[in-house]
């Protein structure tokens, strides 16, 4: 996921004294009911850069259609962006804020590493490491967590070792954040789910979903960035023919289409800089028609979108048309 730095250097000595706070023990709590997890089509936008709001969350009136906003980004060494501050409201505000989130249907989520970190090729222990962020999902009252794991290089040079990372990470999630009680995503891009790719010798995604699926609620495929291809720019490549990592290819190769939720790029800053002006990115009254195309062949799992401000309502709005009437 394409990340936004504007407060990485400024937030780093906050980010470490919020490890020490947040991580080490649990805060006290109100009794938590269990995450609302939407049962139909889930429609997810990511905040990182700040909203201005002093609730930090995007204001429901400019997300209304999303029922799922996940917070970036949560590292290693601590919460950065969004999810600093986030932690950095006090616990009776935050928990007024997600109740307020919740009544109107929606989670709200943290998301972990993005393409800033390398937690596997950084040597950390995956137990350790989901303890610790399922502590702070913990004592930050929040719904669940999103793994936006993006370790490009070394799914291709050290086949098998990031898959396993990835699948005792998951597992120590879930057993500290129970199924139907809280959610976990997980965030990979698209052509981590091309079958036999050379890029990926371990299975990538397919290897992931084989090994702990079960465990994960859905996937929020980033269907951008990826250069020089598949370019996910057209319906076809989106839904049908990209090599074996379109959304009806990875259905093909035995993933639940019911947790393909398709993702795109809110608008061109939101996209890599490497990857613009185009890296995957679609006007949402073109991606409208191919999620119209994708519903009439059976798909129905969702939307996601990097990110707000340029996904808001108008824009999922126009995106999800009639498709979900």
């Amino acid at each position: 996921m394409f990340t936004s730095s504007f407060s990485r250097l400024s937030a780093l000595c906050s980010a470490l004294t919020f490890t020490a706070v947040v991580f080490a023990s649990p805060l006290p709590h109100a009794p938590r009911a269990p995450a609302p997890i939407p049962s139909g089509p889930k429609f997810v936008v990511y905040t990182d850069k700040s909203t201005g709001n002093p609730e930090v969350l995007p204001p429901l009136d400019q997300i209304q259609g999303f029922n799922v906003v996940n917070l970036a980004f949560l590292l290693s060494d601590g919460p950065h962006d969004q999810v600093l501050n986030w932690a950095s409201l006090d616990a009776t505000t935050r928990q007024g804020i997600k109740q307020k989130y919740n009544a109107a249907g929606v989670s709200v989520v943290v998301s972990a590493f993005g393409q800033t970190e390398l937690p596997t090729t950084n040597g950390l222990d995956p137990t350790a490491l989901a303890n610790q962020m399922s502590q702070f999902v913990l004592n930050t009252d929040l719904d669940g967590i999103d793994v936006d794991w993006e370790e490009i290089a070394l799914v291709t040079q050290s086949p098998g070792v990031g898959e396993q990372w990835l699948a005792t990470f998951t597992q120590t999630l879930r057993s500290q954040l129970p199924q139907g009680q809280f959610i976990l995503t997980h965030a990979p891009v698209g052509p981590w789910f091309q079958p036999q790719a050379s890029f990926c010798p371990g299975g990538c995604y397919l290897t992931v979903d084989k090994t702990v699926g079960s465990l994960i609620d859905w996937y929020n495929i980033q269907f951008y960035n990826q250069s020089p291809s598949p370019g996910y720019d057209d319906c076809n490549t989106l839904l049908n023919s990209a090599g074996g990592s379109a959304v009806f290819e990875i259905q093909k190769s035995g993933v639940d289409i019911n947790k393909l939720v398709i993702g795109k790029p809110g608008g061109v800053d939101d996209v890599s800089e490497k990857q613009r002006p185009t890296g995957g990115l679609i006007d949402p009254t073109t991606l409208g028609t191919c999620i119209q195309q994708a519903v009439s062949q059976g798909w129905k799992a969702g939307v996601m979108s990097f990110q707000f401000p340029n996904s808001n309502t108008a824009w999922i709005s126009t995106v999800k048309g009639n498709s979900f009437a």
